[in-house]
């Protein structure tokens, strides 16, 4: 069994109850884990897992696969003011996107993780902005020692990992309005 902390950056639907929840947890990195029957309705994952909860996690190890059990959590931080707004939405899903694109599953990196606690906090509680949405990615590509100080952070990403999430160009659009 492992323990830690983890923020749910993906939710897929695997069957008619249960989910495939992907998570940036502390320490550990990306963590995909099954959560069997979340999606009944006296589940004791019944309004615990939604996109961007910041949880304390249990899960246990596959030999099988990269799909984990998920057995237990314990919500911290809905991180509530993501939910009401379509441009923090938008934000905080971009940014888990990134997260996701530029971690490997296992890689652990506290910082990002940390980043991206960071970020969805601040975007809960103060208006998507594109100081938030640069300052983001500046700050992703020190983390992953990419950025040279010269040119923009996203091309800097963009060289190392590859083709950024298409979420980027409707995020910015949304937050230069």
């Amino acid at each position: 069994m492992h323990n830690a902390t983890g923020i749910i950056i993906r939710l897929t639907k695997l069957s008619d109850t249960s989910l495939i929840v992907n998570w940036c947890v502390d320490g550990v990195g990306l963590v995909r884990t099954v959560a069997k029957g979340a999606r009944r309705p006296k589940s004791s994952f019944a309004g615990n897992i939604d996109l961007f909860y910041l949880a304390e996690l249990q899960w246990s190890e596959s030999t099988r696969s990269d799909l984990h059990g998920l057995r237990e959590l314990r919500v911290e931080n809905r991180f509530e003011g993501l939910r009401g707004d379509y441009k923090k939405t938008l934000m905080a899903s971009y940014f888990s996107a990134l997260v996701s694109h530029v971690l490997e599953e296992g890689v652990c990196d506290d910082a990002i993780f940390d980043l991206l606690k960071r970020a969805l906090a601040y975007v809960s509680v103060e208006e998507a902005n594109l100081k938030a949405f640069d300052h983001f990615e500046k700050q992703l590509a020190k983390c992953t020692g990419v950025w040279d100080g010269r040119r923009r952070a996203n091309l800097a990403l963009e060289d190392a990992f590859g083709k950024l999430p298409i979420l980027r160009k409707q995020c910015r659009d949304s937050v230069c309005d």
